[in-house]
């Protein structure tokens, strides 16, 4: 909506507030002139039905106003003596609409003192619930909100299965756009599986004063800028939504507005030097390893690596077999009962259930294989003696594609090497022509909403001749630590402002194997209650958390037993 558009929607507004309720405002004692003046009119209604002034404050937060009006519309009928549960039905499925009814009464009565005003178990139940979705909706919106890990694009510096603890507040708030949506959820509604939210109306972008800026290698949860997609592991034409309903996603900032970023043989480069990460950065690279002897799954695992398949040629599979060992594999091979491979992740095949279908397995041991590492653990492989060498794998050849950013021809970038390309920054301007538009452009027209052509060598930006534009907002460049399986940037490019959800701060909990079955599940007791950033090993603060909580109810235990003594 335009800023007209909400001027004359607030003054709708005003007029159907007044047209129900003057005469309820004139029966409680006050001029009914006071029903149409905008947020006074809020201040003297809340007066009216005995609740706090500062809550007309929460009718300018969307999503949690709708609720606020929801419990103003049943407080404004009890005390103008509509008590019943049916009454409160009415009210909320006719908008408030219901109240013209008491409003056009030839004289509403209206019940001054609050001590007469009778609540219902259920009514009290309701409130209560009410209340507490209101509270919740606000620290989730505001503060903090929780998020899971999904995917590995950021192994091993967060694993999946991991639970955290979101801030915010750190980059500054920002003012949720759809005003029309379910409290609490994304932009699914749990097993309805419908849409959350409307699409009109909508906020322009706001946010809240920061209390620091995105630093470079910090890592950020944001909404994919792409098209993005409706439900996450389905695979699907991408869909359109509010900026504040695309999927949400989370990785590392490598770059920051007004850097100029390089990525050279699969590291990235920031004004000229190789970027240095954080101690607690595990970025991962795709390396071969190679043994005349073989490479050993067994000793991989038993020096901690984990990211890698291994084969197993099965000489008498059925059909019964395989749907028993299905869900241990990521892929099979063969063209006969006889002749049949199957993949598996490092952890193999589990040897008792092997052993009970009588499957004739044994591993294929490669000559080579390929490893997903740290250069750490790569160093570390290296010194084995059972390893002849070990080799990082990047895309050094550059050919003219589609697939990376701007996903256009003849840009010839890869993901292990790009660039080099510079990071918009707000109020900087930058040469335009044809050949550098490519990069710009969806910004220009997407994020920045204005209307480009081009007309043969002339770029036209709203209609009038341009050689340079000035940008609007900072931009950022994000990629995940698991270099080789991660869509980032690389391939969608530049990540906005306004697109900024907040930092990741706590790992609350964290589960190994969520997505193999709740038979599967570990609990990762070592990153319970751990922070995500900070340098040194990670320490979980759970052990403390348990120790406090037990002193606080033991506090709580003796004061009762005290005040009964009294008692």
């Amino acid at each position: 909506m335009s800023g007209i558009q909400w001027v004359v929607f607030v003054l709708v507004i005003q007029i159907v507030h007044f047209l129900g309720t003057w005469k309820l405002y004139k029966a409680a004692g006050e001029a009914p002139w006071k029903a149409i003046v905008p947020i006074y009119n809020a201040i003297i209604l809340l007066k009216i039905i005995h609740r706090p002034k500062w809550w007309v404050l929460l009718l300018f937060l969307p999503v949690i106003n709708l609720m606020i009006f929801m419990i103003l519309w049943i407080d404004t009928l009890k005390y103008f003596g509509k008590n019943k549960s049916m009454d409160g039905v009415l009210v909320v499925a006719s908008l408030g609409f219901y109240i013209y009814t008491i409003n056009y009464q030839k004289t509403p009565k209206y019940v001054s003192d609050k001590k007469q005003i009778s609540r219902s178990v259920f009514s009290e139940w309701i409130g209560s619930i009410v209340f507490a979705v209101v509270a919740a909706t606000f620290v989730h919106n505001y503060f903090f909100q929780p998020y899971i890990i999904p995917t590995g694009s950021l192994e091993k510096s967060l694993l999946i299965g991991d639970f955290l603890f979101v801030s915010k507040f750190h980059y500054g708030a920002r003012i949720p756009s759809t005003t029309i949506a379910f409290p609490m959820v994304h932009d699914t509604l749990p097993i309805l599986k419908t849409r959350s939210y409307s699409n009109h109306p909508q906020l322009p972008y706001l946010r809240l004063p920061r209390i620091q800026k995105i630093k470079r290698n910090d890592i950020v949860v944001f909404n994919w800028p792409a098209d993005t997609v409706r439900r996450f592991f389905v695979k699907e034409a991408g869909v359109k939504k509010p900026l504040d309903k695309k999927s949400n996603y989370v990785k590392r900032c490598v770059g920051v507005a007004g850097d100029t970023l390089e990525i050279i043989g699969g590291f990235v480069h920031i004004n000229g030097a190789k970027n240095i990460l954080p101690d607690r950065a595990k970025v991962q690279y795709n390396f071969k390893a190679y043994s005349n002897k073989g490479v050993s799954s067994r000793k991989l695992v038993d020096l901690g690596i984990k990211d890698f398949y291994r084969r197993f040629r099965i000489e008498n599979i059925s059909q019964t077999s395989y749907e028993q060992i299905a869900p241990y594999l990521v892929g099979s091979q063969g063209s006969s009962q006889d002749n049949f491979t199957v993949i598996t992740r490092h952890t193999g095949l589990p040897v008792n259930l092997v052993r009970s279908l009588g499957l004739r397995a044994s591993e294929v041991l490669e000559k080579t294989k390929d490893l997903n590492l740290t250069v750490k653990e790569a160093e570390k492989i290296e010194k084995q003696n059972w390893i002849d060498s070990i080799v990082q794998r990047n895309q050094k050849i550059k050919t003219p594609n589609l697939s990376f950013f701007p996903n256009k021809i003849p840009f010839d970038w890869n993901q292990d090497n790009f660039g080099p390309i510079v990071i918009p920054k707000a109020g900087v301007a930058v040469d335009l022509n044809l050949s550098n538009l490519p990069l710009f452009k969806k910004i220009i027209v997407d994020y920045e909403k204005n209307e480009l052509k081009t007309d043969g060598n002339n770029i036209l930006i709203n209609g009038k001749k341009s050689l340079q534009y000035t940008f609007k907002m900072d931009y950022y460049w994000m990629m995940g630590d698991n270099r080789h399986r991660s869509e980032d940037s690389r391939f969608w490019g530049f990540v906005p402002e306004d697109h900024i959800v907040g930092k990741p701060v706590f790992i609350w909990f964290s589960i190994n194997g969520i997505n193999d079955g709740i038979q599967n599940w570990k609990v990762r007791w070592d990153r319970v209650f751990s922070t995500v950033g900070g340098s040194g090993e990670r320490v979980s603060y759970f052990p403390y958390f348990v120790v406090l909580i037990l002193i606080w109810q033991g506090y709580v235990y003796y004061r009762k037993r005290k005040s009964k003594k009294q008692g």
